[in-house]
């Protein structure tokens, strides 16, 4: 028998990134600015939608604040700080979500999978830390997709490895929910407590075909 797929978003759903990939845009838009910038500015970003690419995002905030820079010198700038040499940058301060034993307990039900707008290298680096990169199959990063979220290219490409099979997807942002939509899949969205602009989130989730909506992905049992 055909069972469903959970498949999962990394950033803000697996693993907290708010001292890693949301610090290093913040460092980096400081870098060729010279002015400080909030997470609550990245998040209200990433509340717009459209910005699931952080290199973009930089970039596009930088330019925002009146800083002309060319972006493959942001791109450069952000990895700098995010892996540092061998790995030592900005990635080593994340830290894993889901509790003991939620994985097993989904995984006696589903087939778990991850759509991520990470590249494979820093998806595999996080994974392996966590010692989960196994637990996911398959794990499609950026490079593995024509165009990113929230294109539904990532969930289509796992349903095709999957046929027959229910997909559902769990993310945290707008474009989450679009790409999940654009492919026909429930999407089910985590929006913590904290999170700036959390009821205009939650409101974009609903409009966007939201099956539910939980503050941490350690609830998802509640919804699936």
């Amino acid at each position: 028998m055909t069972r469903d797929v959970v498949v999962f978003d990394m950033d803000g759903v697996l693993v907290d990134v708010r001292e890693s990939y949301r610090e290093t845009i913040c460092r980096t838009v400081g870098h060729f600015t010279g002015r400080a910038i909030t997470r609550d500015l990245v998040q209200e970003y990433k509340n717009r939608g459209g910005w699931n690419n952080d290199w973009a995002l930089s970039h596009r905030i930088a330019a925002d604040l009146g800083a002309d820079v060319p972006y493959e010198a942001v791109v450069e700038h952000f990895q700098h700080l995010f892996l540092g040499a061998n790995g030592e940058g900005l990635i080593g301060r994340e830290q894993w979500i889901p509790t003991a034993g939620l994985l097993d307990s989904l995984a006696a039900r589903f087939e778990l999978a991850i759509f991520t707008g990470r590249p494979n290298l820093e998806a595999a680096l996080t994974l392996r830390r966590f010692a989960v990169e196994s637990r996911f199959r398959p794990v499609i990063c950026h490079e593995d997709v024509a165009a990113g979220k929230p294109a539904p290219d990532g969930l289509l490409k796992i349903a095709a490895l999957r046929p027959g099979a229910k997909l559902w997807y769990v993310g945290d942002t707008l474009d989450d929910a679009r790409s999940a939509r654009a492919a026909g899949a429930p999407f089910i969205g985590v929006a913590a407590a904290d999170v700036y602009g959390r009821d205009a989130l939650v409101g974009s989730f609903r409009r966007d075909g939201a099956t539910a909506v939980i503050e941490n992905v350690n609830e998802i049992g509640n919804v699936l």
